[in-house]
């Protein structure tokens, strides 16, 4: 860095030599025309060093961005003429501006990603995608100074080779302009009379001739893919969205709200896999486990003794109660007050504007559509495991139907779904043991996360496999067991029942992809809109990716909604920015943006503030001090950049950041933000306290410090109280340190 630093203020030196000496004030078209006679007659005397030393006091006045460029090409047109003197501006120019754009690259690249680096990230995406046809229309129009180009180009992600190649071809035309005009400089009167408002209006056309041309190639893909499909000449349908979970529903209502004619297809039961299958019965079932672990843990609350008693059935059936309860929000009566046509019932894609619909009683019903958005979803992933088919395997769909309690299960998996299941069933009395393929559980968590609740689910009698690969399943009469390996030994698990939560995979096949010719792979392939490779043709929710969370399904669904229906006058790509997920196991695990694990993977420099609930005046109270609020933010500022926190109710309490992510709120707006006490909300403001008190200005405090002895009228350094000289005493990390 220091480096960088001693180089910065050398290039600022020359440039500042530069002005000093006066050289600038003879880089004028007066002083030019002046001198004609004299340069032209030492090009005459020695050719080939005049050009180089021409050649190198361009590519140094590019490099340093110092002005004069238009000159010094119109002086290249007066010396060598039109052809020598397009070949040694256009070179030199490239080759200078490219070494501006490295010197930017390196003295500021990293301060300019430090600061700003989330925010670049779409920038950054755009450059990736379309940077080269951006760079090439700023070339050809010479309106924006071309040395501002060039260090605004080297704070992008925008390849080296790429920069040179678009700049020697995009700033030809200008060049060629300029030097042509430099053959009569007795003529010119002044450079701005150079470039007419016809010329820049006709440069400015040629510089969108390759934004149009990429336009005119997608054009002429899609039209390629259309041709073998007959375009109705008019259609039934704004759009048909083909799913009834989360991103089906959401789509389907934004439409109606629309005013759009929209038609919402659902085979199984609205809601998806969320109402019926996911989200709603597992917490439901979480609940009823949480109340029995707090009975048991009843001594620790100060009472002698508490006991209950269970059915696990109907336990079960309160599970099928509440998804019943909520079932409305999702119903079909619902929607269709809304404004939604719902057609329950398999569909198939005919065409790119054709759904075949065949309904539960038996009829078809064939629609015209501008639009399709498939929602389909996603089902639980079975692995390969020799044996797994020769038993009856639970998954998120079906254990919900079980009404008898297993005794030994085994849970495969240790995701989020494997973990909530393991702790629930743990809870109503099975003797679980959870078996997870990759060194740790939830995985995808920085590892003190993965300790924690580990250390929760031994502590209530889980037996906890990490690191152990999933064999084979044997029979052996009625003895059911799972082989399993780990550091090259096996070892065998008996079993009532077997849980697999290995993941989900997309609803690929059943309603005409694959004779479609939708491209798919792990899911339907989409681009940063949602559109398939047919462009009227969108996905959205887990059928889509790349997260497979229900509000990310809902999130997707405006994307999909709004872009089906209004392409090609306006469309949106769908922001990932800020992306909050909970793992709704005992303590709660809940983040947003980066982590540790992640934040090191992509080489973002980060900070990390710990606050643990230890600390915190209600989880002691409550008795719930496991967990911690964990910040990652801008190395020296309070930009946050991913908070994880474990503890009681963090999935409720990760919104107050996801919030401050999404509208740009720093960690100290957070801290002067009043929080009730006593709360666990107060830990989020807790750790912003955190943060300020590890970013106090010592410097300022010293000065404060010296003012206040100045105040009293002595002279003489105040010891601590209770301390000893030379030290400091930390405040209380709930009260005066945090507000």
């Amino acid at each position: 860095m220091r480096r960088r630093w001693v180089w910065l203020l050398l290039l600022v030196a020359l440039a500042g030599l530069y002005l000093a000496s006066g050289i600038g004030h003879e880089l004028t078209l007066a002083a030019v025309q002046r001198h004609a006679a004299d340069l032209q007659a030492w090009r005459a005397q020695q050719p080939l060093a005049a050009a180089a030393l021409f050649f190198a006091a361009y590519v140094v006045m590019a490099a340093l961005s110092l002005p004069g460029a238009t000159v010094m090409t119109l002086a290249a047109g007066s010396l060598f003429g039109l052809g020598w003197g397009t070949l040694i501006v256009s070179f030199a120019s490239s080759i200078g501006a490219t070494l501006a754009f490295l010197s930017a690259r390196w003295l500021l690249g990293t301060w300019v990603r430090t600061r700003f680096g989330p925010r670049l990230a779409a920038v950054d995406a755009g450059i990736a995608k379309d940077g080269g046809y951006y760079l090439f229309t700023l070339r050809l129009v010479p309106v924006l100074p071309f040395f501002v180009i060039n260090l605004a180009a080297g704070l992008t992600s925008l390849r080296t080779a790429t920069f040179y190649g678009v700049s020697q071809l995009g700033m030809l035309p200008a060049t060629v302009l300029y030097v042509n005009a430099g053959t009569q400089l007795a003529r010119i009167e002044a450079p701005s009379g150079i470039v007419s408002p016809a010329v820049l209006g006709s440069l400015a056309l040629l510089g969108l001739l390759p934004l149009v041309a990429r336009k005119a190639l997608a054009a002429l893909r899609a039209r390629r893919i259309y041709a073998r499909y007959a375009r109705p000449a008019r259609f039934d349908r704004n759009l048909v969205v083909i799913g009834g979970g989360s991103a089906g529903l959401v789509t389907a209502y934004i439409a109606a709200a629309l005013k759009a004619r929209v038609t919402l297809v659902e085979q199984h039961a609205l809601g998806g896999d969320c109402l019926n299958t996911g989200c709603v019965p597992s917490k439901a079932l979480i609940r009823s486990a949480a109340f029995l672990a707090q009975i048991g843990r009843a001594g620790e609350l100060g009472i002698a003794s508490a006991h209950a008693e269970f059915d696990f059935g109907a336990v079960m059936e309160r599970v099928q109660r509440v998804v019943r309860a909520v079932e409305p929000h999702d119903s079909a009566a619902r929607y269709t007050a809304l404004g939604v046509d719902v057609a329950l019932g398999r569909a198939h894609i005919v065409s790119p504007w054709e759904v075949e619909i065949t309904k539960t009683d038996g009829r078809v019903e064939r629609l015209t559509t501008r639009a399709i958005v498939i929602a389909a979803g996603a089902r639980p992933y079975l692995p390969p495991i020799p044996g797994l088919d020769r038993v009856e395997v639970l998954t998120s769909d079906n254990v919900w139907n079980l009404r008898q309690r297993p005794e030994r299960l085994v849970v495969l998996g240790g995701g989020p779904i494997g973990c909530e299941l393991t702790q629930a069933f743990a809870r109503l009395g099975s003797r679980v043991t959870q078996v997870e393929q990759l060194p740790r559980i939830l995985a995808r968590e920085d590892a003190e996360v993965s300790d924690l609740v580990a250390a929760r689910f031994r502590a209530e009698g889980i037996t906890v496999l990490s690191g152990h690969k999933a064999l084979r399943v044997e029979i052996d009469g009625p003895e059911k067991r799972l082989v399993v390996e780990a550091e090259g030994r096996e070892r065998a698990i008996a079993f009532d029942a077997i849980l697999v939560a290995v993941g989900r995979a997309a609803q690929l096949q059943g309603y005409g992809l694959e004779e479609l010719g939708v491209t798919t792979g792990r899911t339907v392939e989409v681009n940063g809109y949602l559109q398939t490779n047919f462009p009227n043709i969108y996905a959205a929710g887990d059928v889509a990716g790349p997260y497979q969370f229900t509000h990310m399904a809902a999130h997707q669904a405006w994307y999909a909604a709004v872009n089906a229906l209004f392409d090609p006058l306006r469309k949106f790509s769908v922001d990932y920015r800020v992306v909050p997920w909970a793992t709704f196991v005992e303590p709660e695990v809940a983040r947003v943006g980066l982590n540790e694990i992640e934040a090191r993977e992509k080489n973002v420099p980060h900070e990390v503030t710990v606050y643990e609930l230890a600390d915190l005046d209600r989880a002691i109270a409550d008795g719930r001090t496991p967990g911690f609020v964990k910040v990652l933010t801008e190395p020296g500022r309070d930009r946050i950049l991913g908070v994880t926190i474990v503890g009681e109710h963090a999935g409720d309490l990760i919104a107050e950041y996801v919030l401050a992510m999404t509208q740009g709120i720093g960690l100290k707006k957070i801290l002067a933000t009043i929080h009730i006490y006593p709360t666990l909300a107060e830990a989020n403001k807790n750790a912003a306290g955190r943060w300020r008190q590890d970013h106090a200005p010592r410097a300022l405090l010293a000065w404060v410090g010296r003012y206040h002895r100045w105040r009293r009228g002595g002279a003489t350094v105040d010891k601590p109280r209770g301390a000893v000289a030379g030290t400091a005493q930390r405040p209380p990390a709930a009260k005066s340190s945090e507000r």
